[in-house]
């Protein structure tokens, strides 16, 4: 792989994982000058839960009719 503080093509290691990943530890380690990389695709998170207070809510259940 490509490393970008060597600048050129380097063997990389997987380093033990202290996040429990095991083999699927995305976690890459430039064995010339210890780089860090990450390989595969970003980890996945949820977004956090909206919070909305009473008011908004009562707001939000309020019905508006038009009138012609």
């Amino acid at each position: 792989m490509y490393c970008s503080t060597c600048g050129d093509e380097r063997l990389f290691e997987r380093p033990p994982c202290p996040d429990g990943h095991g083999e699927e530890c995305p976690e890459r380690a430039c064995a010339e000058c210890g780089a860090a990389l990450l390989v595969g695709l970003p980890p996945v998170t949820a977004p956090a839960p909206v919070r909305v207070s009473g008011i908004a809510r009562a707001r939000s259940a309020t019905t508006v009719r038009a009138v012609a």
